[in-house]
């Protein structure tokens, strides 16, 4: 019986294979990463087809404060009190579930000239949903605020920034320009007044669109942030407006 022999690889071609092989993976992981990224990571836009709106393109002195209302009721009242204070109107986007309990507040933010978006019913992750339940939640919110304050919505702002192209489609189809933002103030997590007016004011553009939530710290940061901007030339505007200054 003949007995075929196969020399073993040395240490160093076991090495090198070894690197190879490392090289190899790492690079396809880097491909890879790079690839979610560019999907996971919107560019700012200024709302193309199929887009939300981060930013708008303009040479006008103008930006956009938006406030999403799921909760905190309690700070929304020292929220109205600064926008009147310095005569600035804002966009609020609200979701309906929260309307519907508090809808007294939701008619004063409208009786006080503030703009109302759709924020959604229930505050759910949109991708995470079918396309149809969106558009219930959207059409629901819809409903109560033309209940509540005589207008319809005509902008949406998805729960947790959350957003693909079906979600823009989504509520497109039931008649609403999706809206996000350039300046996050991440409010929610309480990093302290200083910091939220210093996320505003150090990072805000012309055409820009600041994320806010009514926190007691947002409340307290309101007017350095207006005051700020005003001594940078800049005038606070309802996102409409900012998008009908563009047009």
């Amino acid at each position: 019986m003949r007995v075929f022999y196969i020399p073993l690889p040395t240490r160093r071609l076991r090495r090198r294979l070894l690197a190879a092989v490392l090289a190899l993976t790492l690079t396809g992981l880097l491909v890879l990463s790079l690839k979610g990224i560019q999907e996971l990571t919107p560019i700012p836009a200024t709302g193309q087809s199929g887009d939300p709106v981060f930013q708008v393109d303009i040479k006008e002195p103008l930006v956009a404060l938006t406030i999403n209302v799921a909760w905190g009721e309690d700070f929304l009242p020292g929220l109205l009190a600064a926008f009147e204070d310095y005569g600035v109107k804002a966009t609020f986007f609200i979701v309906g579930d929260w309307a519907e309990q508090f809808p007294d507040l939701t008619r004063n933010i409208a009786t006080e000239g503030h703009e109302l978006g759709n924020h959604s019913w229930s505050h759910p992750y949109p991708t995470q949903i079918p396309a149809e339940e969106l558009k219930k939640e959207i059409v629901r919110t819809e409903k109560l605020l033309v209940e509540l304050a005589g207008k319809r919505p005509a902008l949406f702002a998805p729960p947790y920034g959350e957003w693909d192209k079906q979600v823009v489609q989504t509520a497109a189809e039931a008649g609403y320009r999706t809206i996000m933002w350039s300046v996050d103030t991440i409010d929610w997590q309480q990093p302290g007044v200083g910091i939220i007016a210093e996320r505003v004011l150090n990072n805000i553009q012309p055409g820009g669109i600041v994320l806010m939530h009514p926190t007691e710290q947002t409340a307290q940061a309101l007017p350095l942030i207006l005051d700020g901007l005003k001594k940078k030339g800049l005038k606070a505007v309802t996102v409409s407006e900012l998008l009908n200054a563009a047009s």
